[in-house]
């Protein structure tokens, strides 16, 4: 494979440990921060199951891609494995289904960006935030990897540095240290307690656990710029035990010092936990953290959009000219893509009504997972796995699926799951359709004499 010129050609000196760091780093974002709210909501105290399971599922598809980068690093990751597994049709499709969730999320990450950003200033324009943390993310990303890495590290630190505060401030109310109204410790003695909303309360949930630990297939794109590729599987699970504990125990405190019918949609759980204890400075604190959640996630996503774009391009499943390079570090066509994708998506979050954009964005989402179900099934054909391995990444693709179909038992998620139905059968339709283009094109080949 060429080099890309996506302006990722810096040394692969990256260690496993600031790669374990880039990966916390892109995935502690608004799906935590916020979407943990709306499950808990939906499952109370039982949400801790959830976040068990897609963190086992997340290890599970990890730990399959980790294997089959150290094997043979790629610069296109998962679809160069789905590419190398199944064909060209698989590399195609996976890689277009990737850019175009990616591309849609970052409409509302900059849309939630905005409105955490008027928590201070009000009266400025939800688009004029939009526009400056889209020029931001692109300034990041034009001045390399080495930047981003940096920066990501940076963030992951204010971020984990804001989930402990609230783990201490959370353990000092249980131990009576700081006042909270009197209010007692909420653990539940019965099953009726545990599982407010029953089992399909739970299953809907699973969900946005899921949403959660989203960015693995980032850290996929990183790893062929570690030193030793065969260290990603030592990072990966170093991250993932990371963001496990931390999700677990925050989110373990926050329902046990806070009823759950507390919790909403619209604020953070942590906000809504701290705020019965009356400390002012929080909500800011807080704001300032989701801030520096979805912007270091929306960067990362700029870098993973823009890769994949570019080795598109290079492998021939996108026109050349996106891989044509230039003098900045990203080939300007696919710069000027990805702007004018960015602008389309700013202006969707914008005017859309907000249950309808909802429903797009879970359909983004929805499609992440589905390929992870493909690195899955990639490494069945690239790695020689063992029963155990086997096992492991069969159960990684039942609990995936269990997310997915749970999508169905709730009223705000079923919309999403069959509108990802739907932009699947539109990329599917294509790649059919390319695929005789492909034959076409392998026919008319010069036969060897």
């Amino acid at each position: 494979m060429e080099k890309s010129n996506c302006g990722m050609n810096e040394q692969n000196n990256m260690k496993w440990w600031q790669l374990s760091l880039f990966g916390v780093g892109c995935t502690i974002g608004t799906g935590f921060f916020l979407g943990s709210s709306l499950a808990i909501r939906m499952a109370g105290p039982s949400i801790l199951i959830a976040f068990i399971l897609a963190a086992f599922g997340t290890y599970f598809v990890f730990d399959a891609l980790s294997k089959m980068t150290a094997k043979d690093p790629q610069k296109g990751a998962f679809r160069s494995y789905a590419k190398k597994a199944y064909g060209r049709w698989a590399g195609f499709s996976s890689g277009w289904v990737y850019w175009c969730s990616e591309m849609l999320i970052m409409g509302s990450q900059m849309t939630a960006l905005s409105i955490f950003s008027r928590f201070w200033f009000p009266k400025v324009p939800l688009w004029m935030f939009a526009t400056d943390y889209a020029i931001l993310g692109l300034v990041v990303l034009l001045i390399g990897v080495q930047i981003l890495n940096k920066v990501e590290n940076f963030l992951a630190i204010l971020k984990i540095a804001a989930i402990l505060l609230f783990i201490v401030i959370a353990a000092l109310a249980l131990f009576g240290v700081i006042d909270g109204g009197g209010r007692t410790l909420r653990i539940p003695n019965t099953a009726a307690e545990f599982f407010p909303k029953g089992f399909n309360g739970l299953w809907s949930s699973v969900i946005f656990a899921f949403y959660a630990f989203g960015g693995i297939e980032i850290l996929g794109l990183m790893a062929t710029r570690l030193k030793d590729p065969k260290e990603a599987p030592k990072a990966g699970k170093v991250m993932l035990m990371t963001l496990t504990n931390i999700y677990i125990l925050s989110i373990g405190l926050a329902v046990a010092i806070t009823a759950w019918s507390s919790f909403n949609g619209k604020e953070s759980p942590f906000i809504i936990a701290l705020d019965q204890f009356h400390l002012s400075f929080v909500p800011h604190l807080f704001n300032g953290a989701l801030i520096i959640a979805g912007f270091s996630t929306m960067a990362a996503s700029l870098f993973a959009i823009t890769s994949i774009l570019v080795t598109l391009a290079e492998e021939g499943d996108a026109p050349a000219i996106f891989s044509k390079k230039g003098k900045l570090q990203i080939p300007i066509p696919a710069l000027l893509l990805t702007i004018a994708g960015i602008t389309a998506s700013i202006i969707t979050a914008l005017v859309m009504p907000n249950q309808i954009y909802e429903y797009l964005t879970t359909a983004a989402g929805l499609m992440l997972l589905y390929n992870w179900i493909f690195i899955l099934a990639s490494s069945r054909k690239i790695l020689k796995l063992e029963a155990k391995e086997k096992m492991m990444y069969l159960i990684g693709a039942a609990f995936i699926l269990l997310a997915v179909i749970g999508t169905l038992f709730h009223d705000s998620s079923r919309p999403g799951f069959f509108i990802s139905l739907l932009f699947l059968a539109i990329i599917g339709g294509v790649t059919w359709m390319m695929h005789f283009r492909w034959k076409n094109k392998e026919a008319l080949k010069p036969q060897p004499t």
